[in-house]
């Protein structure tokens, strides 16, 4: 019996085997090297249209194209040969009035033809004034900005305190408008209002400024029904900030009551242009030649 009970079954359970756990991690680190391979090729998978685009894109930064001395850069490690761009030209003063791109200001031969332009214009406009008995009303000066045409409004062009152009005015208006438009045609126009100091009490116009831009606005229109283009012109208020004279007296103030028209030049001015013209300023300015009333 004893015998018996201590002799095994065959086919019985064999127990565990520790020495073949290794098999679960060496299955593990398989599977994390095949994820590792797969992520690693589709990485190095290039996309050949991009990589073509990427190349044109630098072989053109280099080639000059786009870098400054990109070529030396490419030939030589960029050490050497790399020029600095240029310096864009000077914007011209009047540009923030008439919007003239920067390569409009020229220099040269053709300053001498443009200022022989500017004083048959101003001998025109004088004769249009001799003409009509307004020589004591309107004045053409020629001056380091341009031609410079300056009209009293008293009893010509407004009524006090009014922006709407007298009837008796419009004649007048569109004669200088056919010699500007004639004559200047590839010039700008600048319209400038002007008034005196006096406050005003006309409930349509909140102040001087308000109705010196009006008044701008009103020649502006007038001239583009007489045929100057609009793109050419350019009109603003400047009300009683920019006095030709002293507000003190009644005279004084009837001449600081104008509009001014300015065809600004296109070629740069040369120093004996600038001789002749009046002193610089930001706004042009020459000495008025009106007689005042008493």
């Amino acid at each position: 019996m004893s015998g018996h009970g201590g002799k095994k079954k065959r086919g019985g359970d064999h127990g565990d085997h520790p020495d073949e756990r290794w098999l679960v991690t060496y299955a593990d680190l398989m599977t994390l090297l095949v994820a590792l391979f797969m992520v690693l090729f589709s990485i190095s998978a290039v996309n050949k249209s991009k990589f073509e685009t990427l190349q044109h894109s630098l072989q053109d930064a280099f080639s000059g194209k786009i870098l400054p001395g990109g070529q030396s850069i490419m030939n030589a490690g960029g050490t050497t040969n790399i020029k600095t761009p240029s310096s864009a030209p000077k914007e011209s003063s009047l540009s923030p009035y008439v919007g003239a791109p920067k390569d409009t200001v020229k220099s040269g031969g053709s300053t001498n033809d443009e200022q022989k332009k500017f004083e048959r214009l101003k001998k025109k406009i004088d004769d249009v004034a001799q003409q009509k008995d307004l020589s004591s009303k309107i004045k053409a000066t020629v001056t380091k900005d341009g031609l410079l045409i300056r009209l009293l409004t008293d009893d010509l062009l407004f009524d006090s305190g009014s922006a709407t152009p007298r009837p008796a005015s419009l004649p007048l208006l569109k004669d200088v408008a056919h010699l500007l438009s004639s004559t200047q045609a590839d010039h700008s126009l600048i319209i400038s209002g002007n008034t005196d100091s006096q406050p005003i009490h006309s409930g349509r116009f909140q102040d001087n400024l308000d109705l010196s831009t009006e008044r701008a606005n009103a020649i502006f229109r007038t001239f583009a029904h007489d045929g100057i283009s609009p793109l050419r012109m350019t009109s603003a208020g400047r009300g009683a900030y920019v006095p030709i004279t002293s507000n003190a007296t009644p005279g004084g103030r009837s001449l600081n009551r104008r509009v001014e028209i300015l065809v600004p030049r296109i070629t740069a001015a040369t120093s004996t242009a600038s001789k002749a013209a009046a002193p610089a300023s930001k706004v042009p300015s020459i000495k008025p030649n009106f007689a005042p009333k008493p």
